[in-house]
């Protein structure tokens, strides 16, 4: 028996980037990003330019997701979006726009997490990826956050360690800044680290808890490293960029892949994923894929254009939602530092 098909008009607004997606069912059948270009000037995203840019992108990018889609907008059945957490600015943009749109075609509102959203984005319909089982252990990593998470149901989540400063996206990205790299540099170092040594430079690893994080003593170790070597060497990170990015990356994908040993080891689960925008990190991935041989894991690795910040993400947070009839009143309002656990 087939299902009814459910549409879900999905808007994701959390940062930089103003998304909208149309799932039926757990299926993506649009998932339209308008990127903001604007902020690479700046060597980061600067709120009020960004809450701007949505203002500007979020009506052609949800008459984009819907002719995509090639459905009416009076097909939807639900309007999800992303409640928190992210840029107070940039979600009040989205919120605004989903209120207003179930009000106007008379449908309910999904009012979803953004760290949720990135790890049920697993459950998205995708060839060669399998979804997966509960309980599962997620590692959340992305520019804002650095989360191991155990997953028990779609939204029965515990945060079992978190970073204690820096996130893990942020460490690769003002990594590259000293290396001179441009913004965003994490995908830069995740490049020019395949043609280094991983071994060339050895960083120490931040002591802290087994299964918390902290990257801000890394990040002023290889900053301290590299200026000293410039001081001998004038030309030193032009002549060693490859095994700096190599270096760089091996050593942050250790504490992540450490950290990931000692949940598991702590809870007995061995069903474990990734997501967030570092989940799209070439080396995480081929570390973690590999556990499946040397450790006896079950791997999830979400599809690339499901890691970075996007509206299906959101779609199918909704979906599992409305399923359940767990809808939001019109006088919600964004939450900039909600939790994944709440």
């Amino acid at each position: 028996m087939s299902k009814k098909p459910i549409y879900i008009l999905a808007i994701e607004s959390s940062c930089d980037d103003t998304s909208a997606a149309i799932i039926c069912n757990d299926k993506v059948l649009s998932n339209c990003v308008a990127n903001q270009k604007i902020h690479a000037a700046y060597g980061g995203v600067v709120p009020e330019l960004a809450s701007r840019a949505h203002q500007q992108n979020i009506v052609p990018v949800v008459a984009q997701a819907i002719q995509k889609a090639n459905i009416n907008k009076k097909d939807v059945n639900a309007i999800a979006f992303t409640r928190g957490p992210g840029l107070m600015g940039s979600l009040l943009v989205g919120t605004s726009f989903a209120k207003s749109l179930s009000l106007a075609l008379g449908v309910p509102l999904l009012d979803i997490n953004h760290m949720q959203g990135h790890v049920l984005a697993h459950f998205i319909a995708a060839e060669n990826c399998p979804k997966p089982m509960f309980p599962f252990l997620c590692l959340t990593i992305s520019g804002g956050h650095t989360q191991i998470v155990k997953v028990t149901d779609y939204f029965e989540m515990e945060v079992l360690g978190e970073t204690i400063d820096d996130a893990v996206g942020e460490a690769f990205d003002k990594s590259a800044k000293i290396l001179n790299l441009p913004y965003p540099g994490g995908p830069l170092i995740d490049k020019y680290a395949q043609l280094g040594n991983p071994k060339a430079y050895s960083f120490t690893k931040p002591k802290v808890g087994p299964l918390d994080f902290s990257f801000s003593g890394l990040k002023t170790a290889i900053l301290y490293f590299v200026q000293k070597m410039e001081k001998e060497n004038p030309s030193f990170v032009e002549e060693n960029l490859y095994d700096l990015c190599a270096s760089i990356q091996d050593t942050i994908v250790t504490i992540l892949m450490d950290k990931l040993k000692n949940a598991v080891a702590a809870t007995g689960i061995k069903e474990v994923a990734i997501a967030g925008g570092v989940s799209a990190n070439s080396e995480i991935r081929k570390r973690l894929k590999s556990t499946e041989k040397t450790l006896g894991w079950t791997s999830y690795i979400p599809k690339f254009e499901y890691t970075t910040d996007n509206a299906a993400m959101i779609g199918i947070a909704g979906y599992y939602k409305y399923l359940n009839n767990v809808y939001s009143d019109v006088d919600v309002s964004a939450n900039a530092r909600w939790k994944v656990d709440q």
